[in-house]
């Protein structure tokens, strides 16, 4: 069984098994992984604790309610998980952050409710600086911001934003700044092999760790960047690095490898924007794989910060912003907005995608967003909900939460109870074509042009309006096989 099978397998695991929101996004962040230990510092029932053992993580926690008795230990990893929402007195709220900051070893996992379309006032009455709710609990929502500013000020740290209410806290500077690049960081597969002469057949598994280093960085590593079996091997079969690299080049693409050095510049000019909105590292204070990344890509640090200041300061201009959303190559254009696919974030121009960044640096992104909508009118993302996205072929979208990059509001919207919601066409469009159904979409959108569906562009983009549409014209559609019914 490949890895990337093991992997999704164990994703799927974790989905089934019901785990709380913050704890599985730190798995799938790979923050969380069975070589750390964990710690759930307000575990209740002990839920997340029993599900993370049933699937192999070491992982221990505490009560002060349910499990008092159980002693607090030091963990790599420690869960604060909606614990700050339910404690009135605000020293309180302190001390337990304080506590669970000094068990942690490397990451602080800090959750909490956050105020996304306020809780109805006509149902839960103003205490202190929360609510009373319909049970006659506590209960307080923070707003993001007022979230990160409290973990901040309490812990004299930077937190960063993974999801709306969830913040990750590191111990190491160095892990937050390399956790900032991976969050921006473009996906990309290896060049797959051409032409596989003798020697490279002989050195292939010797190679593999090297192609592998390559496609994550996108240049060659400096001496300790491998691990010390796989460099000393290399050096002492091959000779260098370099020497290496050229028997790779004979059996693969060439251009494919210069496009993933290209990928990850521009990887580290998006970090580097969005630097600005925090105080930027100096250059020695970043980790050394970053500095070597710049080196590599830029020359100098100077240099580098100016290409993604340029690019971040741009945005303040309408007009750029607009040329870029009609440009894109990737995504449906309309007068109002860009709209793409998820994971088809990491292909855009990097403008496009600092602007994204101006909203996920402050609130993290929306776990189970579907499409990302990048408004030119107006600075405003929204992350939009389509769960039945590829097995649909016209899904209604569900929910969706915006994010005003002015103002900080974040709206949440929800479709799902609506008789007539909005529906997708042409989805071919808002992804790339190395998406799995990608074909599947396109053939479909054609079939839907031949025989007319698609003109009526102002009727079609509600469900009652696309089921009449239908209906006149006596087509049916099931899965996405399309016919003509007699």
């Amino acid at each position: 069984m490949s890895e990337a099978t093991v992997i999704e397998r164990h994703k799927a695991a974790i989905h089934r098994n019901d785990i709380s929101r913050p704890v599985k996004l730190a798995i799938e962040l790979e923050i969380l992984t069975q070589e750390t230990s964990f710690f759930d510092y307000g575990c209740g029932h002990g839920g997340d604790i029993k599900r993370l053992k049933h699937l192999g993580y070491k992982s221990k926690g505490w009560d002060p309610y349910y499990d008092p008795k159980k002693r607090r230990v030091n963990s790599d990893i420690v869960n604060l998980g909606y614990v700050l929402n339910v404690i009135e007195n605000p020293e309180e709220r302190c001390e337990a952050l304080l506590k669970a900051w000094e068990l942690t070893n490397k990451v602080l996992i800090v959750s909490a409710q956050v105020l996304v379309n306020a809780p109805n006032s006509k149902t839960q009455l103003p205490y202190g600086d929360g609510i009373v709710t319909s049970r006659n609990t506590f209960q307080k929502y923070y707003d993001q911001e007022e979230l990160k500013k409290f973990i901040d000020q309490v812990l004299r740290v930077d937190a960063i934003p993974v999801g709306l209410g969830i913040y990750f806290v590191f111990r190491d500077d160095n892990q937050k700044e390399s956790f900032r690049l991976e969050w921006f960081r473009s996906g990309a597969i290896a060049p797959r092999i051409r032409i596989a002469g003798k020697k490279f057949e002989d050195y292939q598994e010797l190679l593999a760790p090297l192609m592998k280093f390559y496609t994550k960085r996108g240049r060659l590593p400096v001496k300790e960047e491998l691990a010390p079996q796989d460099e000393e091997k290399i050096l002492l079969e091959i000779g260098s690095f370099r020497k290496a690299f050229k028997l790779i080049l004979q059996a693969t693409d060439e251009a494919e490898w210069d496009a993933i050095a290209y990928r990850r510049s521009l990887d580290i000019q998006v970090y580097l924007a969005l630097t600005q909105f925090e105080k930027r590292p100096k250059f020695n204070e970043l980790p050394s794989e970053i500095r070597h990344d710049i080196k590599a890509f830029f020359g100098t640090y100077q240099d580098a910060c100016e290409v993604g200041d340029r690019k971040l300061f741009s945005l303040g201009q309408t007009e750029v912003l607009k040329a870029a959303c009609k440009k894109s190559k990737i995504g449906k254009c309309t007068r109002g907005a860009l709209y793409v696919h998820f994971s088809a974030l990491g292909e855009l121009d990097p403008i496009l995608r600092i602007y994204e960044g101006c909203a996920s640096r402050n609130f993290g992104r929306a776990e189970g967003a579907t499409l990302i909508k990048l408004c030119i009118d107006e600075p405003r993302i929204s992350y939009l909900f389509y769960p039945d996205f590829d097995t649909d072929p016209h899904p209604a979208l569900k929910a969706s939460i915006s994010i005003h990059l002015q103002t900080f509001k974040v709206t949440r919207s929800d479709y799902s109870t609506r008789s007539n919601p909005p529906i997708l066409h042409r989805k071919e469009t808002f992804v790339t074509p190395n998406y799995p159904s990608y074909e599947e979409f396109a053939e479909l959108t054609k079939k839907e042009v031949e025989l007319g569906l698609l003109e009526q562009k102002s009727e079609i983009g509600t469900r009652k309006g696309w089921e009449k549409c239908l209906a006149e014209k006596n087509v049916e559609i099931k899965g996405h096989q399309i016919s003509v019914v007699s």
